[in-house]
């Protein structure tokens, strides 16, 4: 049974296409019960933020050089995210690695989505880098976030092939259209109770 209040806090730095995806999935009711309470950004101008606002969703920026240091800017986030009861925190497009501190606030309570099949091609451009090894499955991975780059354990995954003609950018787009597909879903599965991390395995429970 999901809960009848869900609240989730994204962080985002750039354009926000996948949270734009878990709030149209939130609108055509498909995560029953939740609701973005709070959009958090590093980047003032990020085009993400407008698209919150645009839904009503309340935003906060937290400027990095506001403050004296990584700690300091992590403890920020933190108060922000709790002050608003977030159930679950949701990295999209968020540039910026999180400290020890941020992740033991919510540990197995944060995660996020990263455009290739990790463990393969974990960190900057995914992409390019599928393409220079040569691969011909790519694809798009949800994963609970611990102090590892890209490391923790793995929710969902979807594949999608490489293409003779594909550059970085065409590629890119089509593991976009699966993220937003993958990521909603995952959300759900936490919502329903269904996800137990056992080790470095996220076990989903049948329903």
């Amino acid at each position: 049974m999901e809960p009848k209040d869900f609240k989730l806090a994204v962080l985002v730095s750039g354009r926000g296409s996948n949270l734009q995806a878990i709030i149209d999935s939130i609108e055509r009711g498909e995560l029953p019960g939740a609701r973005v309470a709070l959009v958090l950004s590093d980047v003032a101008e990020a085009p993400a933020l407008k698209r919150a606002s645009r839904h009503g969703i309340e935003t906060r920026v937290v400027d990095p050089k506001a403050f004296a240091g990584k700690i300091e800017f992590n403890q920020a986030m933190v108060e922000a995210i709790q002050a608003r009861g977030a159930d679950l925190v949701c990295l999209a497009g968020f540039m910026r690695i999180l400290g020890k501190g941020f992740i033991e606030a919510f540990r197995g309570r944060i995660v996020n989505i990263h455009p290739s099949l990790l463990p393969a091609f974990p960190g900057l451009h995914p992409q390019q880098q599928a393409l220079d090894y040569g691969v011909k499955i790519s694809g798009c991975t949800v994963h609970f976030v611990d102090e590892t780059v890209d490391g923790g354990a793995v929710i969902l995954q979807s594949a999608v092939p490489v293409l003779e003609e594909d550059d970085a950018g065409r590629l890119a787009a089509r593991i976009l259209e699966q993220e937003h597909l993958l990521y909603p879903r995952a959300i759900r599965l936490f919502m329903e109770g269904r996800l137990t991390l056992t080790g470095r395995k996220a076990l989903i429970k049948e329903n």
